[in-house]
């Protein structure tokens, strides 16, 4: 297993990413904000921070290194950043690709993690019966075949993806603060579970708090991680489309769960189906748009040959 480490220098961005947060907030607050991230560290602050951008590049600079290791020791936190052998490669070309990534819980969930790898399933936080029943289904079947399941530990379709994965397999949570930070504060629960049996990751630094840009910000990574994005229900204008949107600019699979035409919460996935999105009744659907027809097989043997070893 390779040791989690990541450079001063892309630590650091993390940090500065936290001290131009409001400021990010003012001029950015939402998905405009994924923009400014492919810049680099002083024209981000320039861009963001004119009047003040000298002095908190200089703050951040002088965060010595020995101080960066102790704030993620005390926060339980470890980080991989670009130039690490952890780093996804599903993330490293990305022209806007976080410069870091700090982690809580189980660093393997990175090693050789590749897009064919994981599934990314987002929807509505208001979820329906029916579309929280979806979503852990398919959260727990795709783990059972061995693909890791991303998502960002919202109410409603996030989360119960992220309690199926658990049940039988790989999850890996995506948030939009510190990752030492349980929000929703509702989710403390699940998320000390994902950082117990799971992952748990965040471009910001330990501590960090959400605002409205770092919730596309974390979507975009969302979507890099997994080979398809699956939308089970969202309405026809919703957060969880940008990160389809992002998928598909990715090249990445997009699918989505057909809903009765007359739910509000159907319209976002019935949309996607329309623009030609790949149907998913079940994870089967994801798996043969993924791997091919009979990847769930192949996937139960690995398993068994795994548990036998």
């Amino acid at each position: 297993m390779v040791k989690p480490t990541a450079c001063p220098d892309c630590l650091r961005r993390s940090w500065l990413l936290a001290k131009l947060a409001p400021y990010m907030e003012r001029i950015a607050p939402g998905r405009c904000s994924l923009g400014l991230l492919g810049l680099s560290s002083e024209d981000l602050a320039q861009k963001v921070a004119p009047d003040v951008a000298s002095l908190i590049l200089a703050s951040v600079e002088a965060i010595s290194e020995d101080r960066l290791g102790e704030e993620l020791e005390q926060a339980g936190c470890w980080a991989v950043c670009r130039h690490g052998d952890l780093y996804p490669d599903s993330l490293r070309d990305a022209s806007d690709a976080p410069w870091a990534l700090i982690g809580r819980g189980d660093p393997r969930l990175l090693d050789g993690l590749q897009p064919f790898g994981a599934v990314t399933i987002v929807g509505a936080r208001w979820a329906t019966s029916y579309g929280r029943e979806v979503a852990r289904e398919l959260g727990r079947t795709l783990a059972e075949a061995r693909m890791t399941v991303v998502s960002g530990l919202a109410f409603g379709v996030d989360a119960c993806a992220h309690r199926g994965a658990l049940d039988a397999g790989r999850t890996i949570a995506v948030l939009d603060c510190g990752a030492d930070v349980a929000y929703p504060a509702a989710h403390r629960s699940l998320w000390r579970r994902i950082c117990d049996e799971g992952l748990v990751v965040s471009e910001l630094p330990p501590g960090a708090a959400p605002w409205r840009w770092t919730f596309p910000a974390r979507n975009r990574i969302m979507a890099a991680l997994g080979g398809m994005t699956v939308v089970v229900e969202a309405a026809a204008r919703s957060g969880s489309l940008i990160t389809a949107d992002l998928a598909a600019d990715l090249g990445r699979d997009l699918g989505a769960v057909p809903g009765p035409v007359t739910s509000r919460a159907s319209a976002g996935p019935n949309n996607l189906l329309a623009g030609g999105a790949c149907v998913v009744r079940d994870a089967q659907d994801v798996l043969d748009a993924m791997l091919g027809p009979g990847a769930k097989t192949h996937a139960r043997q690995a398993k068994a040959t795994e548990e036998a070893q």
